[in-house]
């Protein structure tokens, strides 16, 4: 790592940050609606985004900068076990394919900008949509803290900051001003913002992929090489080699699983979905996103040729900052930083938007102020996202690094506790309202319990997501445990609740509006009235 600050790296850095920058400012032009104070277009982007506008928005949304950093530092600390982010992602959009375009139908057709709208609207249920709500923001503050991360990690490989010593206002100003520029195009111009700055981050990330496959190997003596020096350090260190052991298969197996049926619960994935202008657009874009998974196999093969090139952190997540450092000229590192930098602002500013709208459509208004007009709600939302992203830095400045990993691990966790009632509700109405809170609210608390009990070398809660699956005796990803229980506490309460004769909620969707396209005749975007989907 430099002494003092890498200048040219820098410089290259500030081009492309200042670039993207005003880049997001103008978006607010981009596309300019006739009535911006409505949700429908601060965020969502008026809806109207096609295949490649949305293609680069959701590859911008779910490949962020803390993935361009973590997989691959997973991969320099555990070997192949750290590849799981791979075939998670493989098995995710068959998935959504199925899913997608009926929550992108039945969104259009009643207005829904969030997850918990639907819900509220399918099972006449509020009670449900604030659980679903609630989840969501706090499964994103700690997602929006990590993007932060990956910004401050590669401020410090470029020396920028100054030591450990240095006064903490100095040190951690250049991050304060990054987040200050965020918040502020993210306020004026909504979704529209990092839509338009996904295109400049993508390329840049596929440039730098694309150079660090090719020019690095060649710097190393080849994968041979590279491949053997990292066998050669797991196996002397104890784990067996890069495979890991065949006791660790269930824990890889259900993290993927789990991680796959997470992933596109999240908010954010929503937001940037119901962005779109067509179901179409959603289908095509589930057969073309795999593109992504490749380069998410190139990306985590840096783990493997930071350890060739005898990259030594304590921080894994500085792993693959310092190897683009050390082995490529200053000015192309900056690229890389650039890239890395940018993959945060953009995944970040959507995070913040998506927790916004749950805030707005499903606090503020569903139990605050029912009468609320559009332009009050898309008031209200610019403010939170903001809170947001206060909240998020707070969190990074005030706390270990390891602490903010750890708790978005427990945020996938909870939010894959959302799935029945979404995924499930998008297909049946058959779930009891009641009975599906009882096996979210289940899912919450074995899977907060279970991971507060899991300790690490630096932590004595909250230090991992795997731990025995009951029953089984396998080590497992704790999600997906707490998923099973919350499903057989659903269909079990369900039967339950019905043979009780329990009163439903009142279901505003019908059978067609899961099918209806924008085009269709006689679909119209309707907002729900304020009092729609109560309880009864």
């Amino acid at each position: 790592m430099n002494d003092g600050v890498n200048g040219v790296a820098l410089a290259v850095f500030i081009f492309f940050f200042v670039l993207v920058t005003a880049m997001g400012f103008l978006a607010a032009r981009w596309r300019k609606a006739e009535n911006e104070h409505s949700l429908d277009e601060w965020g969502l982007g008026g809806r109207s985004f096609g295949t490649w506008v949305t293609w680069f928005l959701l590859g911008g949304d779910l490949y962020t900068a803390y993935t361009f950093v973590a997989v691959p530092a997973a991969i320099y600390a555990a070997g192949a076990s750290g590849f799981f982010a791979v075939p998670y992602t493989i098995l995710v959009y068959p998935l959504i394919f199925t899913f997608l375009p009926r929550l992108w139908s039945v969104s259009h057709k009643h207005g829904y900008v969030t997850t918990s709208d639907f819900v509220r609207g399918r099972f006449g249920s509020k009670g449900l949509s604030l659980a679903v709500a609630v989840t969501g923001i706090l499964a994103t503050m700690p997602y929006i803290a990590l993007q932060l991360v990956g910004i401050q990690a590669v401020l410090d490989v470029m020396g920028v900051g100054g030591g450990e010593d240095t006064n903490w206002f100095v040190k951690d100003l250049p991050l304060l001003i990054a987040f200050g520029v965020l918040a502020a195009y993210t306020y004026s111009s909504g979704l529209r913002a990092p839509a338009l700055i996904a295109f400049v981050k993508d390329t840049l990330i596929y440039i730098v992929i694309a150079v660090a496959i090719i020019y690095i190997p060649i710097k190393l003596g080849g994968f041979d090489d590279i491949f053997a020096a990292a066998d050669d350090k797991f196996t002397s260190a104890g784990s067996g080699g890069i495979v890991p052991a065949a006791e660790n298969q269930w824990t890889y197996a259900t993290l993927a699983l789990g991680s796959a049926l997470a992933l596109f619960m999240y908010p954010h994935s929503i937001t940037a979905t119901l962005s779109s202008r067509s179901r179409d657009v959603i289908r095509r874009n589930t057969t073309i996103l795999p593109l992504y998974s490749l380069m998410l196999g190139l990306l985590g093969l840096l783990g493997f040729m930071a350890i060739a090139a005898g990259i030594k952190v304590e921080n894994g997540q500085l792993a693959i900052p310092q190897l683009f450092e050390t082995m490529f000229p200053d000015w192309f590192a900056g690229v890389a930083f650039a890239a890395i930098g940018i993959g945060a602002l953009v995944p970040a500013a959507i995070m913040s938007i998506a927790a916004a709208n749950l805030f707005t459509r499903n606090i503020y208004k569903d139990f605050i102020r029912p009468d609320a007009t559009p332009a009050q709600e898309t008031k209200v939302s610019k403010l939170v996202s903001l809170l947001v992203k206060v909240g998020a830095l707070v969190f990074v400045l005030g706390m270990d690094k390891t602490v903010a990993i750890n708790f978005q691990l427990l945020g996938g966790i909870w939010i894959l506790q959302t799935f029945p009632a979404l995924v499930g509700g998008l297909f049946t109405n058959w779930f009891h309202r009641w009975a599906l809170l009882g096996g979210w609210a289940v899912g919450m608390v074995y899977g907060t319990l279970a991971a507060y009990g899991v300790a690490s070398p630096t932590q004595a809660h909250f230090g991992g997501s795997n731990k025995e699956i009951p029953g089984i005796g396998e080590i497992g990803y704790i999600g997906l445990t707490a998923f099973v229980l919350n499903v057989l506490v659903t269909v079990v309460l369900t039967f339950v609740l019905r043979a009780l004769k329990a009163p439903d909620g009142i279901d505003e969707t019908t059978r067609a509006d899961y099918t209806a396209d924008a085009g269709d005749p006689g679909v119209e975007v309707e907002l729900p009235p304020a009092t729609a989907g109560s309880a009864h």
